[in-house]
């Protein structure tokens, strides 16, 4: 499960391969090959019940069962707290036994909507927003942000004083693909930050929107920040590089190549940052 407030922008295959090592063993695979509900007509909405339908084609007979009787366990009774057992039930299902994230992260919205408690409230909507990270196709990125801008909405409802909440707020409208004006989001993060510099995850969030906007100095200056108090932090070095990379700045970049090269044992990785390093040398 995702327990990091993290959203990345990715613009390499480089950064998206370092970041599927690190990052994708806390979150269920994605196939999109098998529940993409509109392909190939990739801009349309996402229908979630379209969604739904073909993800259930790759089940078995078996598991088709399970979950039909999930989906029409609430019948009588207390509904709502039957409702939301329901929808754990089946998240965990998806999550555990077919390991899709598009139906995991539905019904553990569903849930935490009913359950209207704030950790559950941000742990959904972080759900959403951290799968922001790999995701390149507009429609989903926008069914993405706005499943992730309810959430956190509801939470502010429930604490309106959650600057982690506010800044995942921000940032659905920075990457999510919901608004004309997507850098409207910055502005709510800067105040936070200016109040609070140690907020890590705003200086995350404002660094990628800089990347995003391509103001590379300033995205420099706010992976630095995180690097610098969270050495360990793999998403503020990596990004560092990168930036540096686009720059043009190619000593920096190699050296925030090589700490991230130190951070990752996985030899796949560390051939790809070699080849990148001996490319800018």
């Amino acid at each position: 499960m995702v327990r990091k407030q993290q959203v990345v922008l990715v613009s390499s295959g480089l950064l998206l391969l370092i970041l599927l090592f690190f990052f994708g063993k806390t979150i269920p695979e994605k196939k999109p090959q098998a529940i993409a509900a509109n392909t190939p007509h990739e801009e349309k909405a996402i229908d979630v019940e379209k969604m739904l339908t073909h993800a259930k084609e790759r089940l078995t007979i078996t598991q088709v069962q399970k979950v039909t009787s999930l989906e029409n366990i609430v019948k009588r009774g207390d509904v709502k707290n039957q409702q939301i057992n329901a929808y754990k039930q089946l998240a965990s299902f998806w999550e555990d036994s077919v390991r899709l994230f598009e139906p995991y992260a539905y019904y553990t919205a569903q849930a935490a909507k009913l359950e209207n408690s704030e950790k559950s409230l941000t742990f959904a909507a972080h759900l959403f927003l951290n799968s922001l990270k790999t995701e390149e196709k507009s429609a989903m990125q926008k069914w993405l942000a706005t499943n992730a801008k309810d959430l956190f909405e509801q939470a502010l409802q429930v604490n309106p004083d959650n600057d982690s909440s506010k800044i995942g707020l921000g940032a659905c409208y920075i990457f999510g693909n919901i608004s004309e004006n997507p850098m409207e989001g910055i502005a709510p993060i800067r105040a936070i930050v200016e109040k609070n510099p140690d907020n890590v995850f705003g200086q995350m969030i404002l660094g990628l929107g800089g990347i995003k906007s391509g103001q590379y100095d300033k995205a420099i200056e706010r992976f630095k920040i995180v690097a610098e108090k969270q050495p360990d932090n793999l998403e503020a070095v990596l990004n560092l590089a990168e930036t540096y990379d686009r720059k043009g700045e190619k000593e920096n970049a190699v050296k925030w190549y090589k700490e991230v090269k130190q951070k990752i044992p996985n030899p796949e990785a560390q051939k790809e940052l070699d080849a990148r390093i001996k490319a800018l040398q």
